[in-house]
């Protein structure tokens, strides 16, 4: 609204100061609300740009190309899966045959496995049992390589001799020791 139109009605000076004012408010409000609606069209703007951008990146790209790769990492995925299973199943295998070692009274676990046919045991259906019945024939064979539970048999002390005195101060003069005295 301009000021000629008002004055052209012959209104009064001060009666149109207050409508110039009152318009002068509604103007800034609506130049206000003009300028939120600017600032979101460019937000949008620039979200359509960047938008736009990213859709470039994948404009060569064949879905089918991106589904053979899924594939392919699915698969990469499934193949370490079972390879970490497989040393897991190891692990828990040469742990049980260690324990039956020990259980057997083997000295040293390394050289009880190096005799044992490992591969054999490992695809046995009943492994507890197979694995036990090996070490027993490996006792049989090697019994060097199991503690012995049978009594020493070669005392080291004083045996009954009938030809033994008693009278041991010549060996005992030999070795550089006095003799005894009762």
């Amino acid at each position: 609204m301009k000021r000629e139109f008002l004055e052209g009605l012959n209104l009064e000076k001060d009666v149109i100061d207050q409508i110039m004012a009152e318009n002068g408010k509604d103007i800034e409000a609506e130049k206000s609300k003009a300028k939120t609606v600017e600032a979101d069209r460019d937000k949008f703007k620039d979200q359509l740009d960047t938008a736009t951008s990213e859709l470039e990146k994948f404009k060569d790209v064949k879905p089918e190309e991106l589904q053979q790769t899924i594939a392919d990492l699915q698969k990469q995925i499934k193949d370490k899966d079972d390879e970490y299973a497989a040393k897991e199943a190891d692990r828990a295998f040469r742990e049980s045959v260690s324990a039956a070692i020990k259980e057997a009274g083997g000295r040293n676990d390394k050289a009880v496995m190096a005799l044992l046919d490992l591969d054999e045991l490992k695809e046995s259906k009943n492994q507890k049992d197979d694995i036990k019945a090996a070490l027993d024939g490996l006792k049989k064979d090697n019994d060097y390589l199991f503690g012995s539970t049978e009594p020493i048999l070669n005392p080291t002390g004083p045996t009954n001799n009938p030809k033994d005195t008693g009278d041991d101060s010549a060996l005992r003069a030999a070795m550089g020791l006095p003799p005894v005295k009762d």
